[in-house]
């Protein structure tokens, strides 16, 4: 990865997180905490922060929520990406992108097959772009969160990171007027 400039500032975002379970609350959401801590490391701002059962239309609601308001940058999402009956992030949020990051799957299973070998394919991580907010679905895995946040999103958010990162699209909606930071 490209080295960020050391010599500008980096921009401040609001970001939200949703951890997608239908057993955690706020005291055992590890993977939640760690993205909250993460985020504040980085020098963005929590928006908010929910937790949400595995329900298709329970975690639109809320993604649709935090995408309308034009006060949030990004969604992190943690749970919800795996194979068991009730695993529905990306359904409900895969219908909500204007545009998909095509590579942030990909990349995120390269990255974990290091960590967690094949069991990587069972990851359906993704992101994509809806209304100019960035929204990245990851495991539920504190792990996951941790590979996800460090090596990809982290980096992304920064404004320093060269040749190129995701702050100058989040700032500037297709109108042209200014949206946030």
């Amino acid at each position: 990865m490209p080295p960020a400039d050391p010599h500008a500032s980096p921009t401040p975002l609001s970001i939200a997180v949703l951890t997608v379970s239908d057993t955690r609350d706020l005291a055992s959401d590890t993977s939640g905490a760690f993205l909250v801590t993460a985020i504040e490391a980085a020098g963005h701002r929590l928006a908010d922060r929910r937790i949400v059962k595995d329900d298709i239309y329970a975690i639109r609601a809320v993604l649709s929520a935090w995408i309308a308001d034009a006060g949030i940058a990004a969604i992190v999402t943690t749970g919800g990406t795996g194979f068991s009956g009730r695993d529905s992030t990306p359904e409900a949020a895969v219908v909500l992108f204007d545009k998909t990051v095509d590579g942030f799957g990909e990349m995120f299973r390269r990255l974990s097959q290091d960590e967690i070998g094949t069991s990587t394919l069972q990851s359906r991580a993704l992101a994509g772009f809806a209304n100019q907010t960035l929204i990245c679905c990851l495991p539920g895995s504190t792990g996951a969160c941790r590979t996800g946040w460090t090596q990809i999103i982290q980096p992304q958010l920064d404004s320093r990171t060269r040749p190129c990162n995701f702050v100058a699209h989040l700032l500037q909606p297709c109108d042209g007027s200014s949206r946030r930071p």
